[in-house]
């Protein structure tokens, strides 16, 4: 089977490029690994911002929907030093310059605003080979084959379509995030609760800290962020939640008690999330036939944008192609673009984990953030 245009991955990135296309008479095929949209949780909660994200459901007819799901409220700030202690705070303005929403429930809206059979779950990439004219043909872990006329990865940080175009693979960035969760937190945890605040909290020092959000029906989601070899993790054996939950915690020894419970009192196990990023002037020579959109392209250390930039490459190149007949000047008009924008935005994101764990955290993430840093020391 041939299909016009084939992406590869099923995230925010992928979806939103099958929506535009869609809405503007162009079929798309979507394949995806995972077995089923309700295979595994989707993350977190996202800040869809006004410039990118929210331009990208713009484009897709969605902003109604997406509006519907937001968590009020949710855009507070604040940020504590390791005792608890207030240095900065920002409350939600009510402005929803930077609305959040759980990734999970945006998948949703982007999933049920497609035809039927858009997304072909279970479809587990194992190989790409270049036919010529631009097509390439697909084979799936099950077997199958594929020919796209139109290939287009949106499949992540290990992305199986990128060698087409790139040599470059993803380098480990100094850092992991270990993801603990707590539940009915206003009730069970309430001193943490109200340490955590209305929105985010961030407390920082060099080389580690403690991100937590408050998401929808009283969970709090937290990242515990750590700047240490890849060496120092693989010495963790996760499997033992107990044993692994003990050995983080330990790196925050003295730090107030309603802090630490965000580590100690987690009610599912500790998932360590290495960060890793491509190189920031990350971009390819043009290949006919094919393109990435989203971390596939620009993966790059958490910033708030990530989600943000793949929605937006998903609308603009759908938007691209509906727009020019010639398909490979549009691929290449839509990758110069989106290469000056990511690479901007990786440079961003290097300067902002500096700010939250470099020498000067938290006092430069609160200067960042509006505040006077000489004032909260």
């Amino acid at each position: 089977m041939t299909t016009p245009v084939t992406i590869i991955g099923a995230g925010l990135g992928g979806l939103t490029l099958a929506r535009v296309l869609h809405l503007h008479g162009i079929p798309a095929t979507v394949c995806e690994a995972e077995p089923s949209a309700e295979a595994r949780t989707q993350g977190g909660q996202l800040d869809i911002h006004g410039h990118n994200g929210q331009v990208a459901l713009e484009a897709a007819g969605l902003t109604r929907e997406f509006r519907a799901i937001i968590h009020e409220g949710a855009e507070a700030i604040r940020v504590l030093d390791p005792h608890g202690a207030v240095l900065f705070e920002e409350p939600d303005d009510g402005a929803g310059s930077r609305p959040e929403v759980l990734r999970g429930e945006l998948r949703r809206v982007l999933l049920d605003s497609l035809p039927e059979g858009t997304v072909q779950w279970g479809r587990k990439l194992a190989g790409v080979t270049a036919l010529g004219e631009g097509c390439h043909e697909l084979s799936f872990a099950d077997g199958s084959t594929l020919t796209a006329s139109l290939l287009v990865g949106a499949d992540g940080a290990w992305s199986k379509v990128r060698p087409l175009l790139s040599a470059a693979r993803p380098a480990y960035a100094g850092m992991a995030f270990v993801e603990t969760y707590l539940y009915d937190v206003d009730r069970r945890h309430p001193e943490t609760a109200a340490a955590v605040g209305a929105g985010a909290m961030y407390a920082l020092t060099p080389g580690q800290g403690i991100t937590a959000h408050r998401e929808a029906d009283g969970v709090i989601h937290t990242y515990v962020q750590l700047a240490r070899p890849e060496e120092w993790f693989a010495g963790i054996d996760f499997a033992h939640a107990a044993a692994a939950t003990a050995r983080i915690a330990a790196e925050f020894e003295g730090w107030a008690p309603e802090l630490l419970a965000l580590i100690t009192d987690g009610e599912q196990p500790p998932a360590a999330r290495m960060i890793h990023s491509l190189p920031e002037d990350h971009g390819w020579d043009r290949v006919p036939g094919v393109t990435l959109i989203g971390d596939a392209a620009h993966l790059m250390p958490p910033s708030g944008e990530g989600a943000n930039l793949a929605m937006l490459d998903g609308a603009e190149l759908a938007l691209a192609l509906a727009a020019r007949s010639d398909i490979e000047a549009a691929l290449a008009g839509f990758e110069k673009a989106m290469f000056a924008r990511s690479q901007a935005e990786a440079a961003d994101a290097h300067e902002i984990q500096e700010l939250c764990l470099g020498d000067r955290a938290p006092y430069g993430l609160i200067e960042f953030l509006g505040g006077d840093s000489q004032a909260s020391r």
